[in-house]
């Protein structure tokens, strides 16, 4: 019996293969040029309308105008060269160029919170700036973004090119040409993108961790803390054990810690928005468990147990108990898992500690 017949079988399944992925590296390309040159439009917008412009104008001092635009020249820079390697079908050696010049991302990025920082005070007081943004905003080139989109830009391009890359790896043959160049590319921007996301968190936990603050009256109780992150809030009926029944409470959980709080007083005049805390549990020594029957249809109970007391916490709302149940399993193994010391979870605790008492 021949075997020429499985063996052109077996040829026609590689080339196939290898076509198909042809085929899907070509719309890659295809896709990464067509935004790369769009995403370079923008940065040549930006810097045509309003870096250079602003600066001929002198609307802006020398250190607000680096302060709000950083390194987005020399990220348009380095973009009009990769541009230029992308067209000419060099992915390996463009990708390779760019990554040499990724610090410029990672310095826009550092700068990101202060830059719009920076933008917000300057478009309340600076009424001269406030006018020429709003017109240039209005040029049709702009598309209908504003600069605060424009600024945003670079950082959501570090996360297209991370999965451009991926795909154009896959798609690549090993022996193929670039494919060594694209892998080393895909490490450095990663580790660029990653470096973004932990500051966006970093930011994002930071403004949380501050909004709560305000919404405490007095400054009794800090929340602020170094290594604290937000988890979640929301209202859900709390009973204590010295409280005969349950009473709807605001809570706030963190990292390590749980805040009880109740509203002030409606009508008190500086606090009518605020909340007052009644209790902080350190989660570094709690367990939780999660009650069923508490209702036969839905809703649920979920016990918290602390050296010195419990507490309940108790809904209605089936989804909401459980993901309040999922949050504190999480922050409760994690806290207890990284063997953080007394000491840090219970500094801030002594100005609202448990001896007061939940009504």
């Amino acid at each position: 019996m021949s075997v020429y017949p499985k063996q052109y079988a077996d040829v026609n399944i590689v080339e196939e293969q290898r076509a198909k992925w042809e085929k899907k590296r070509i719309r890659t390309t295809k896709e990464l040029i067509e935004t790369e040159r769009r995403y370079f439009e923008q940065l040549e917008l930006v810097s045509m309308y309003f870096i250079e412009i602003l600066k001929a104008k002198g609307t802006l001092k020398p250190n607000i105008h680096d302060a709000i635009f950083s390194s987005i020249k020399l990220i348009h820079s380095a973009n009009q060269r990769f541009l230029g390697n992308l067209e000419h079908g060099e992915f390996g050696l463009g990708f390779e160029n760019l990554s040499s010049h990724l610090h410029f991302y990672k310095i826009y990025a550092d700068n990101m919170e202060n830059a719009f920082k920076v933008l917000q005070i300057q478009i309340k007081k600076n009424k001269s700036f406030a006018r020429f943004k709003k017109l240039q905003e209005t040029r049709p080139e702009f598309r209908g973004l504003v600069l605060e989109d424009l600024l945003t830009l670079p950082l959501q391009r570090i996360q297209q090119y991370k999965h451009f890359l991926r795909d154009l790896i896959e798609n690549t043959s090993p022996d193929g040409s670039g494919f060594q160049q694209l892998t080393r590319a895909l490490k450095a921007v990663s580790d660029i993108s990653d470096h973004i996301q932990d500051s966006a968190r970093k930011r994002e936990n930071y403004q949380n961790i501050h909004r709560v603050q305000k919404l405490l009256k007095g400054r009794k109780t800090m929340v602020l803390a170094s290594g604290r992150w937000y988890i979640r809030e929301g209202w859900i009926n709390v009973l204590h054990p010295k409280s005969k029944e349950a009473k709807q409470k605001m809570v706030f959980l963190f990292s390590d810690i749980l805040l009880v709080t109740k509203p002030c007083h409606p009508l008190h005049p500086t606090n009518s928005n605020k909340f007052s805390c009644q209790a902080v549990y350190p989660l570094l020594e709690c367990s939780v468990d999660k009650v069923f029957g508490y209702t036969r249809s839905q809703g649920g109970l979920i016990s918290l147990t602390f050296p010195h007391e419990k507490l309940l916490l108790m809904s209605n709302d089936q989804e909401d108990i459980n993901d309040w149940y999922r949050c504190l399993s999480s922050a409760i193994g994690q806290v207890s898992s990284t063997k953080l010391t007394a000491s840090a979870t219970t500094t801030d605790l002594v100005s609202c500690s448990t001896k007061v008492g939940i009504d």
